[in-house]
C-alpha cells in the first residue's frame, strides 16, 4: 500500500473559516479553539477529500464555493497514481475537493477524477473519526470491519477465496433459478419448434423450389400459345415443308451468298462480307433448329400440371407460417432446430448448475466455519487488549465483548456480530451503541483505534473531540495514547482540553473575528509562550495570570518526562 503522509491542508470559503493553511507534522497534531469557531471545520475538511458526502451549507456564506486541498506526501503509489493521471512532484501530489451550491469537483494531481475513485485513493490515507464515526461503530456492520481488521491476514485470506465462491454461486443459483422457473415456457417453445420441423420435414422442401415449380407451371398452362408461336418463328426461318414458293429468312440469306459468290473473285473486299453472309446463315440454322426442339419438347401434361399444383399447395402452407420464400422457410427450420438443441440442453444446464450450487454450498459453509473459528480467536483477544486500555483510561471495570451469532450465509461468512458493553460489573453487557454515553463511546473507539493501529504505518488518523465528556486524569491518559498511536502513524486532533493538547507535537488554534455582520475563522501556528499561553486560558485560567501559565508549563513538563 505504500505510506501517504499529510504535508499540507489548505481550506478556503468552508463554514466560517474564509482561508486557513494547517502543516500538520508526521507526529501528533492538535487544533484546539473556542466553541463556534469552526476547529472542526479541520475534521470536515478532510472528510470530503476521503470522499464526505457535499453539503451545500458548507459553503461560506457570500462566497460562491469552498475549496479544500490536502498535499500528500506519498511513496509506493506511483502506478496507481499514473494510472489516475495524476502528477507527483517531489512525492508529493494534490488533492481537492470543491463544493459548488450545486455540484462537487475531486481532482487527484491535477486531474479530475470520480468522487468514487478519489475517496477510495484517499480512503486508505486517512481515517476520519467523527461524530459520525461513533454512531457507526454503534453498528454490526461497522463491529464486524473492525474484528475482521484486527484478525489480520489470515482471516483477509479465507474472506478473499469465500467471497470469489459465494459470487460464483449467486451467479450459477440465479441462473438455476432462471432457468426452472421458465420450464413451463420452455417446454411450450419447445413442442411449438418440433411441430414446426416435423411439418416441414414432411414436406421436404428444396432450395428454390417454389420459384421453379411457378416457372414450370406457366409453361405447362400456356403450352398451346408456347407451340404456335415457335412454329410461327420456325415457318419465317425456315419455311413450311409443304411451301415450294414461300419466301423465308434461310432461303434470302442462302441467295444473297448465292449472288455474292462470283464478285468476290473479282473483288477481295467482299470477302469479308460474304463470311458474315455465312455466319448469318449458320445462326440462323441453330436457331431454327432450336425452335424445332423446343416445338418437339412442348407436349401438354395434365397430371404433371395436377402435381405441381399439389405441390405448391404444400410449399404455400409452409410459407405462410414460417417464411415467405421456401429458402426462408428452409432458414427457419435449420434456426428452429439449433434452438431446439439449446433448449434440450437447459436440462442438462439446469443439472449442472444443481450440482454446482451444491458443491459451493458445501465449500462455503466450510469455509464460514474456518472463518467463524478466527473470529472467535480475535475476538477473545480484542476484547482483553481493549479492556487493557480502557483501563488506563479511568474505565477499570469496563467489558467489552464481542458476541458472535450464526446466520445465513452471506458476503462475509455466516456470523452476526454485536459489540456488547458494559461500564460496571453490576450491569449486564449490552448492544455498544444502546448503553455507552458519549465520552464512553469516544473511549471505546480510542481504545480499539490504538489496539488495531498497532502494526499500522504511514497512515493518518483524525479524531473529533475524542475527549468528549471527560477530563482531569482521563485527559491525560487519552493524550497519552494518542502520543503512543502517533509514534506509528500521522494523527491529527480537534481537543478542546489542555491535558490531550500538551501532548502535541505541533498545536495549531482556530480564533474567529467579528466585524459585525459576518464571523470569521482562521488558523495559527502556537509555539513557545504563545503555545502557554494558549494551554493557560484552556485550563481555565487569565494569559496574564502567572499561576496559570506555572499550570501550563507544569503541564508540559510533565508530558514530556
Amino acid at each position: 500500500m505504500g505510506v501517504a503522509v499529510l504535508n499540507e491542508l489548505r481550506i478556503a470559503d468552508l463554514g466560517v473559516i474564509g482561508e486557513a493553511t494547517i502543516e500538520p507534522g508526521p507526529g501528533f497534531t492538535a487544533v484546539t479553539g473556542e466553541t463556534g469557531a469552526g476547529k472542526t471545520m479541520i475534521v470536515t475538511g478532510l472528510a470530503l477529500l476521503a470522499g464526505a458526502k457535499a453539503d451545500p451549507r458548507l459553503v461560506r456564506t457570500g462566497a460562491a464555493r469552498a475549496l479544500v486541498e490536502g498535499r500528500w506526501q506519498v511513496s509506493g503509489r506511483d502506478e496507481l497514481l499514473a494510472g489516475l493521471g495524476a502528477e507527483v512532484e517531489d512525492g508529493e501530489v494534490l488533492v481537492a475537493r470543491q463544493l459548488g451550491a450545486n455540484r462537487s469537483r475531486m481532482s487527484v494531481g491535477g486531474a479530475q477524477v470520480p468522487l468514487a475513485t478519489g475517496a477510495a485513493l484517499v480512503g486508505e490515507w486517512v481515517t476520519v473519526h467523527g461524530q459520525s464515526e461513533q454512531l457507526r461503530l454503534g453498528t454490526p456492520e461497522r463491529q464486524l470491519e473492525v474484528l475482521d481488521r484486527y484478525a489480520g491476514p489470515a482471516l483477509a485470506i479465507e474472506l478473499d477465496a469465500y467471497r470469489a465462491d459465494y459470487a460464483a454461486r449467486r451467479t450459477a443459483a440465479a441462473e438455476l433459478t432462471e432457468l426452472t422457473t421458465r420450464s413451463l415456457e420452455r417446454a411450450r417453445e419447445l413442442d411449438l419448434l418440433r411441430f414446426g420441423l416435423d411439418e416441414i420435414a414432411k414436406v421436404d422442401p428444396q432450395a428454390g423450389e417454389d420459384t421453379a415449380l411457378a416457372a414450370e407451371a406457366r409453361r405447362l398452362q400456356a403450352v398451346d400459345d408456347l407451340r404456335q408461336a415457335s412454329h410461327a418463328a420456325l415457318v419465317a426461318l425456315a419455311g413450311e415443308e409443304d411451301a415450294f414458293d414461300a419466301t423465308d429468312a434461310l432461303s434470302l440469306v442462302g441467295a444473297a451468298r448465292k449472288s455474292l459468290g462470283p464478285a468476290v473473285d473479282a473483288d477481295p473486299d467482299l470477302a469479308p462480307i460474304a463470311d458474315e453472309l455465312a455466319g448469318a446463315a449458320a445462326g440462323l440454322a441453330d436457331v431454327a433448329s432450336s425452335l424445332a426442339s423446343y416445338a418437339s419438347g412442348l407436349d401438354a401434361d395434365p397430371l404433371r400440371l395436377e402435381w405441381i399444383a399439389g405441390r405448391r399447395a404444400e410449399l404455400a402452407h409452409l410459407t405462410r407460417k414460417y417464411g415467405e420464400s421456401v429458402d426462408e422457410v428452409i432458414a427457419w427450420a435449420r434456426d428452429a432446430a439449433g434452438r431446439v438443441t439449446r433448449l434440450d440442453a437447459g436440462e442438462d444446464r439446469i443439472a449442472e448448475l444443481r450440482g454446482k450450487v451444491a458443491d459451493l454450498d458445501s465449500r462455503l459453509a466450510a469455509a464460514a466455519g474456518r472463518i467463524t473459528a478466527l473470529r472467535h480467536a480475535a475476538a477473545s483477544e480484542l476484547a482483553g487488549l481493549v479492556a487493557g486500555e480502557l483501563a488506563a483510561l479511568a474505565m477499570p471495570r469496563a467489558r467489552l465483548e464481542f458476541e458472535l451469532t450464526p446466520g445465513e450465509l452471506g458476503p462475509h461468512g455466516a456470523d452476526q456480530v454485536n459489540l456488547l458493553f458494559s461500564a460496571n460489573p453490576g450491569s449486564a453487557p449490552g448492544p455498544l451503541g444502546k448503553v455507552a454515553s458519549g465520552g464512553e463511546l469516544s473511549r471505546v473507539r480510542l481504545a480499539l483505534e490504538v489496539v488495531l493501529a498497532t502494526e499500522a504505518r504511514g497512515e493518518t488518523f483524525v479524531f473529533d473531540e475524542v475527549d468528549a465528556g471527560v477530563g482531569g486524569a482521563v485527559a491525560l491518559e487519552i493524550g497519552r495514547r494518542l502520543a503512543r498511536l502517533a509514534e506509528r502513524c500521522q494523527v491529527i486532533v480537534v481537543t478542546h482540553l489542555a491535558q490531550v493538547a500538551a501532548f502535541a507535537d505541533r498545536h495549531y488554534v482556530v480564533a474567529k473575528s467579528d466585524d459585525g455582520s459576518v464571523t470569521t475563522s482562521g488558523v495559527r501556528l502556537v509555539t513557545d509562550t504563545d503555545r502557554l499561553d494558549v494551554l493557560a486560558t484552556m485550563m481555565g485560567g487569565l494569559e496574564s495570570s502567572d499561576s496559570a501559565l506555572a499550570h501550563a508549563r507544569e503541564l508540559l513538563a510533565s508530558v514530556r518526562s
